[in-house]
């Protein structure tokens, strides 16, 4: 059964810490679902680590349908929620829009966008059209080249701000709030002040939930953001895997090898394929 919002709102209020992944394809799909996270996010974050661009900012929408349509297309139960990428929602037209395609060619469950202030009313008007939205506020990435990476709302006025807005996404409808590079006792604040869940990534452990990407989770780069914790190291074991395929198939003893482990077997000609 799949899980919805309800189903979030409930693990808030069971104190059930939320676990959510992003991914964007099938294999990180569905290796995340058996592995039992509960939520998926579809970032935009697949132009930095899928297409080795610097920024989000040059994701498009149909980058992300393609990208979105997959994840759902290889899971049954997380929640799917997908980005909505710069410039596709600076005003209630386009963001109706955009979010459309999300749910109508895309198939996810809900999307995300960054800010709050003006963003409000565009929660507002895409729940009140039956469109689940998920916020984001401290850094937001589309925004990296005004705020810069750093933890934010660590002043006062910024704190206080940070928190009116979380507030307003709620009462805006959004289901769930990410606060990313936030101070942990703000980010715990924000969360007792809500009644929606709150998922953190790089804001302490007093959020409802925790996000990371996938590729710093499972070790896919050499390096990873300071906020990110490592649970594996997947390119070690693929460049491996890889290199012994590429040894065999140099030394000769590919595809004569068969499957590792089992006896060599007869070369297949074309027409037994």
């Amino acid at each position: 059964m799949q899980t919805t919002i309800a189903d979030l709102a409930a693990m808030k209020s069971r104190g059930e810490p939320i676990a959510m992944l992003t991914a964007y394809d099938a294999p990180s799909a569905m290796i995340s679902e058996r592995a039992g996270a509960q939520a998926l996010l579809v970032g935009d974050s697949l132009g930095m680590v899928v297409y080795g661009l610097p920024t989000t900012l040059a994701v498009t929408l149909d980058m992300m349908v393609a990208h979105a349509a997959a994840v759902v297309r290889s899971s049954e139960r997380p929640l799917i929620v997908a980005d909505l990428p710069f410039l596709t929602y600076f005003d209630e037209a386009t963001a109706i829009a955009s979010a459309g395609r999300l749910f109508a060619e895309a198939g996810v469950g809900a999307v995300k966008l960054e800010g709050g202030g003006d963003m409000i009313r565009i929660v507002a008007r895409l729940t009140s059209l039956g469109m689940p939205v998920m916020g984001h506020l401290g850094y937001t990435p589309q925004s990296t080249h005004q705020i810069g990476l750093k933890v934010q709302a660590r002043g006062e006025t910024q704190a206080t701000q940070l928190m009116e807005d979380a507030l307003a996404l709620q009462a805006a409808g959004a289901f769930a709030v990410v606060l990313e590079l936030v101070p942990a006792a703000l980010a715990a604040a924000v969360t007792r002040a809500l009644s929606i869940p709150t998922i953190g990534i790089g804001a302490g452990t007093g959020c409802d939930g925790q996000i990371q990407v996938w590729h710093d989770v499972v070790g896919l780069y050499p390096t990873s953001p300071r906020h990110a914790t490592r649970f594996g190291e997947a390119a070690t074991s693929m460049e491996a895997t890889v290199r012994r395929y590429v040894d065999s198939v140099r030394s000769g003893a590919f595809p004569n090898c068969g499957p590792v482990g089992t006896k060599p077997k007869p070369v297949k000609s074309g027409a037994d394929y």
